[in-house]
């Protein structure tokens, strides 16, 4: 019971402080905002492709011709137009001036194609179109020569369908605003441990120390109270960022809540336990939120908290020391893949590291007669 009422003292101190209550909810959500806006088009992975034009000169004859202009007639249904060239025109130099995407050159030995490489896309969806209808063109050919009924068969296409195109959960791809909800998310559990330094220096500083070694509670039952209600307060804050960002900015959260919820609460559980650690290794008030403030700072920065931040050697070692690094991308995993292993690396992280730290302040505290 004492360690529930220590809780809920606790939890009454750090809603009784709105100043750095509404910091933590609206400082997240801010920088959400803006930088979820401004870089938005940094996360924008679409690419629009216009109608393709493509030159042609037909130097063939029999089958080979009329297969192909039965291939340009359904490749112009897909956006891509099959023009003869005229009498006078150099097909090559068309492409080179980028009048036209292609020119190809169709006789009965083969075909030739030359391509702008200024338009390296639409280069690379002619070349297809074109070998996937000479692979067919060359099955037609082989299959002429054993039993020409067939050859209509072949060379017929299906529902006049050459290119087909599929997005696989194209609605599931990483955009600003959802990179920034679990960014931001992240990096504000951090902040925990700002506050947390504060839970047991706090009362030396407001001169209740002796008050509370005086009244019937053990360091103990103090210890866990004040741990519970830092997690509980904290726990709110995260869940409040977490449900703006996807009631109203609408981002992606993915479809296993639990597992997401439990992997941010357990980043709250180290960064509050990483701030009780270095409130009594420090020795003073002024050191511990310095120390923290560097390390809050630095973690979010090599853990793309403000930017995406790619390396290797040396550089990608710092990124990985970063505990938003390890957060972010087991959420990733699980929201985007569905795969988990990610999350549970990152939450056995989170409360390893914590239980050390735990252990290293409760062995400090049972060896001061004093808080």
């Amino acid at each position: 019971m004492n360690i529930i009422n220590m809780a809920l003292k606790e939890i009454k101190i750090h809603f009784r402080d709105v100043r750095t209550f509404s910091f933590m909810l609206a400082f997240p959500i801010v920088l959400m905002l803006v930088l979820g806006t401004a870089l938005s088009n940094a996360f924008d992975k679409k690419i629009s492709v216009d109608d393709i034009r493509v030159l042609y000169k037909d130097n063939s004859t029999g089958m080979a011709s009329e297969s192909f202009q039965k291939f340009a007639g359904a490749m112009k249904k897909e956006g891509i137009e099959f023009k003869k060239i005229k009498s006078g025109m150099d097909g090559k130099k068309e492409v080179k001036q980028g009048n036209y995407e292609g020119y190809v050159e169709l006789n009965n030995s083969g075909i030739t194609l030359y391509e702008n490489d200024r338009a390296s896309i639409e280069g690379s969806m002619i070349s297809g179109a074109l070998s996937a209808y000479a692979g067919k063109y060359n099955t037609a050919a082989e299959i002429s020569k054993v039993d020409p009924s067939g050859i209509s068969a072949v060379m017929a296409p299906s529902k006049d369908d050459y290119i087909k195109e599929h997005s696989l959960k194209s609605d599931r791809q990483v955009g600003a605003m959802d990179y920034y909800a679990i960014a931001m998310t992240s990096m504000i559990a951090m902040y925990s441990a700002m506050s947390a330094s504060s839970l047991i220096r706090g009362e030396r500083a407001r001169n209740t120390a002796d008050r509370l070694l005086a009244s019937p509670i053990s360091k103990g039952e103090l210890f866990l109270g004040k741990l519970l209600g830092s997690i509980v307060v904290n726990g709110i804050c995260i869940l409040a960022v977490m449900a703006f960002s996807k009631y109203v900015f609408k981002a992606n959260w993915g479809d296993h809540p639990g597992l997401v919820i439990l992997i941010l609460l357990s980043q709250v559980v180290f960064a509050i336990s990483l701030g009780l650690g270095v409130s009594f290794i420090m020795k003073t008030g002024a050191g511990t939120r310095s120390f923290l403030t560097l390390f809050v700072q630095l973690s979010s920065f090599f853990g793309g908290a403000y930017f995406v931040i790619e390396g290797d050697g040396f550089l990608h070692f710092l990124l990985e020391l970063s505990p938003i690094t390890w957060v972010r991308e087991g959420l990733n995993r699980a929201i985007y893949m569905n795969q988990f292993d990610g999350a549970y690396h990152a939450m056995m992280l989170n409360f390893g590291l914590a239980a050390v730290l735990l252990l290293l302040t409760v062995t400090a505290l049972r060896r001061k007669e004093r808080l």
